[in-house]
């Protein structure tokens, strides 16, 4: 097996990391095993007791329930004093307690290091081959409306979630519907990726637009009705959209640019976090919020419409959010971050005003609900028909251009398709509490299923190289590879879902805030020595060539 790239600190400080996680869960199992095992046995003996009680004396049955008794007390582990140490000290002492508690957390930690080996095997050796891009059209299109077909098919639902604002069943953008909007969209994105379709990169756009709205959108919705600004929400907000990402950059040796996507919307998230949590005592003033809406365009026209200020602004973090293209090395390393954030740089506002008139629209829609049919139906006909015209406006005199010049028009108008959409997408009530499940499940899965393509699905080879070839499992079988490939895939695209989840909640506690900042310190301290002494062993072989 040979290996693309050099070992780098960051991936031996990954190895040298997960070594005594791996003894630590090989003794909390072995440690869970030895209780289960010996408990079994106890109660076997139990039962066999009980069955001779019958033909003992009431004396004896006495005796036998006291010896009982003791055989249990002896068997069962001796539990130690819980320790006052601090719970990486209990990790470093193999505190058997400890251990035994942290077992499915340990197991979770070896599983999605395992999960990152997979990424590296795949995407950084020789293990797999590798194939061409392939585009036809008719395949494309095949594969995609197979999919809604099927997804109808087996998982359409029938919701009657009740609002939030009113408690009716109206269920304006409600979260299955905007779980199936992600879901699908994401579909569309990622074949995009696997067939390279050039053709649709302007939906493509218009997609990533939608994605950034719905931060905007759901953020907004959040803050403003949980009040909810703590030290503990905020970490695990950031842990979930970066720490799959910050694994892969560690492990890959890729720039943190190169899943652009993550920064995005890490930054419009801050943004919206930043824009209520400050004087957020007064966010029930329409006026409060005006002057925050006004304030957030403000500083988008001031960082990214007026020459030299975004360069001024984000060089200090050029170490984070540069991007060097092997393809293109002569662009600036801030061009990527400048490009991608730009393209949607309003629409993350849009989607808070929307979220911040939806008690609004809710009541408007409530009280067509309860209006005279001929007047309902007049209202929603109308509705229907000005979102088609907008909708065909813009599909042919925008959406047609071609991709630098639709770059141009798409931060001013990527509010136009979503507004159609919702429109229609909501039309009656009936029709918004209808979604297939199928796409909302993959919906749930798009920061992982749009990670993992990079490495599991296709392949770049090299560090910070865009994925330009596809992962074969099967040569010279391109659909068996592509079923094979996109299975394995979004399996672990889930794995990833569920072990992210399960880590946040291991390591970020809800309600204590001095034991966060602790596990925060902690693993500051953890990883700068991991770092420094996997550094220094790196440069021994370099020193004694």
């Amino acid at each position: 097996m040979s290996i693309s790239n050099p070992i780098t600190p960051g991936l031996m400080s990954v190895v040298l990391g997960i070594v005594p996680v791996i003894v630590a869960w090989l003794y909390s199992e072995y440690l869970h095993y030895t209780k289960h095992s010996v408990s079994a046995k106890a109660h076997s003996d139990v039962n066999l007791v009980e069955i001779g009680k019958e033909f003992v004396k009431e004396d004896d049955d006495k005796a036998l329930l006291i010896e009982d008794g003791v055989s249990l007390q002896a068997a069962a582990p001796k539990a130690k004093p819980s320790s006052a140490h601090s719970p990486l000290i209990r990790f470093v002492l193999l505190d058997e307690s400890f251990l035994v508690e942290n077992r499915l957390t340990l197991r979770a930690i070896i599983e999605f290091a395992v999960l990152m080996g997979y990424f590296y095997v795949c995407d950084r050796t020789d293990v797999f081959n590798s194939s061409k891009k392939s585009y036809n059209r008719d395949l494309f299109l095949f594969l995609y409306f197979l999919l809604i077909i099927v997804s109808a098919i087996t998982s359409f639902t029938i919701h009657n979630d009740k609002s939030a604002f009113n408690g009716k069943s109206i269920m304006y953008l409600n979260r299955h519907q905007t779980e199936e909007w992600k879901g699908w969209m994401q579909v569309l994105f990622l074949m995009y990726h696997y067939f390279a379709a050039a053709e649709y990169y302007n939906a493509i756009r218009v997609f990533i637009a939608c994605y950034v709205w719905m931060t905007g959108f759901g953020n907004f919705s959040y803050y403003y009705i949980r009040k909810d600004f703590s030290l503990a929400r905020f970490a695990q907000m950031m842990w979930r959209l970066n720490f799959l990402v910050i694994f892969s950059c560690i492990v890959l040796n890729n720039s943190y640019m190169l899943y652009y996507i993550c920064p995005m919307h890490t930054l419009f998230t801050l943004m919206v976090y930043g824009a209520l949590g400050i004087m957020n005592k007064y966010n029930e003033m329409g006026s409060v919020i005006a002057a925050k809406m006004v304030t957030c365009f403000a500083v988008v026209i001031i960082v990214w419409e007026i020459p030299g200020v975004f360069e001024w602004i984000w060089s200090p973090f050029t170490f984070l959010m540069g991007y060097n293209d092997p393809a293109k090395p002569q662009l600036p390393l801030l061009h990527e971050w400048h490009f991608r954030s730009g393209l949607d740089r309003y629409i993350w506002i849009i989607g808070m005003l929307y979220a911040y008139y939806h008690p609004t629209v809710e009541s408007w829609m409530d009280k067509l609900e309860e209006a005279e049919m001929k007047f309902r139906m007049a209202v929603k006909t109308t509705v229907a028909l000005v979102a088609l015209t907008v909708g065909y406006f813009w599909f042919e005199y925008i959406y047609k251009m071609d991709k630098l010049t639709y770059n141009k028009y798409h931060p001013y108008t990527s509010w136009i398709p979503i507004t159609v959409y919702i429109c229609l997408r909501n039309i009656t009530q009936s029709f918004r509490g209808y979604s297939l499940t199928l796409l909302a499940w993959l919906g749930k899965i798009t920061l992982e299923t749009y990670i993992s393509q990079f490495h599991i699905w296709l392949r770049s080879g090299v560090p910070d190289g865009q994925p330009k070839l596809l992962l074969s499992l099967i040569p010279e079988y391109p659909l068996l590879n592509f079923m094979l490939t996109t299975s394995i895939y979004v399996a672990v695209s889930y794995r990833l879902f569920e072990l992210t989840n399960t880590l946040k909640t291991a390591f970020i506690p809800t309600k204590d805030d001095k034991r966060l900042v602790y596990n925060t310190i902690a693993a500051i301290i953890i990883c700068t020595c991991l770092y420094f002494f996997s550094f220094v062993l790196i440069q021994i072989p370099q020193k004694l060539v």
